[in-house]
């Protein structure tokens, strides 16, 4: 059902080191204009579920600056599915055109119930999707940042036979599902390393629930303050970075996750003449979020 616009590809940067370690970049970022990264594979075998099992309408969960309610948005416009979004802090309803993520998800189609956080804690309760069932008819439900088992089966094609030469794969973690893919389809020899975007420990019991091995860790020391904070330091590494690279990141994920792997090349963190594989997840709707200022 859904088709890449262009396949991704694997693209060697230059990281000044003394260790002898290679990094390249799964340019995932490519797959579709507005379905990106690891959007577009979360939603692949969902958006298939969906019209399988006959469903006209998807709802799913996201904050003011998800990348998840974005693609699920454009998803729904292009493959025909009305598109429901339940976002997190119902002081936005009066001001959600001000926001970038949220007033193209509208362009697209997407209507919205703002909730109370309070509220929103309740996205996994049976007596609240049976409440959001009575009020938007059924739907097919896809969880919060996307993550169920066909999530998971869709990330797990994001690695290839090719990408057996590296010894470690690198991705942002939001929800655990994009990574959990990752880690299923490792080769014995090789490593996933997550970066959360979030403060907390708490992702490792969720990742747990899909990973099939434990050839993974998570490093939760470039989260930059917690989900959409950023700082100077932050901006001027993506601007660095683009300027010498011409890729772009996007504040919330991809910047952390680089700037940590290229933190920890400086620190030795990896052993000597590593291959370092980087999952760019896309996400670079992010960009025009206020909160870069970029």
């Amino acid at each position: 059902m859904i088709q890449p616009q262009q396949e991704s590809f694997n693209q060697k940067i230059a990281i000044p080191n003394n260790f002898g370690i290679e990094v390249y970049v799964k340019r995932e970022d490519v797959l579709h204009s507005e379905i990106s990264g690891n959007k577009f594979r979360k939603l692949k075998y969902n958006l298939t579920e969906a019209q399988n099992l006959g469903f006209t309408k998807l709802l799913t969960f996201g904050g003011a600056y998800s990348n998840h309610i974005a693609a699920v948005a454009a998803a729904g416009k292009e493959f025909g599915f009305e598109t429901i979004g339940i976002i997190r802090g119902e002081e936005l309803h009066e001001k959600y055109l001000e926001n970038p993520t949220l007033k193209k998800a509208s362009e697209n189609g997407m209507q919205f119930e703002f909730v109370t956080r309070t509220q929103y804690r309740d996205k996994n309760n049976t007596a609240f999707l049976d409440q959001l069932k009575d009020e938007f008819g059924n739907f097919y439900l896809i969880p919060e940042g996307g993550t169920n088992n066909l999530a998971v089966k869709g990330c797990k094609e994001i690695l290839t036979d090719d990408d057996k030469i590296f010894d470690f794969i690198c991705c942002a973690v939001g929800t655990g599902g994009t990574i959990s893919g990752i880690i299923n389809s490792l080769k014995p020899h090789q490593k996933a390393i997550g970066f959360p975007a979030l403060k907390g420990n708490f992702l490792t019991e969720d990742i747990q629930k899909y990973a099939e091995n434990s050839q993974w860790n998570l490093v939760t020391d470039y989260h930059f303050g917690g989900y959409a904070k950023i700082n100077d330091e932050l901006k001027q590494f993506m601007k660095q970075f683009f300027k010498k690279y011409l890729i772009s990141l996007d504040p919330i994920y991809t910047s952390k996750t680089f700037f940590g792997v290229i933190d920890l090349i400086s620190k030795g963190y990896f052993k000597p003449d590593s291959k370092i594989l980087i999952i760019h997840t896309g996400g670079l709707q992010g960009l025009q979020s206020n909160i870069a200022e970029i």
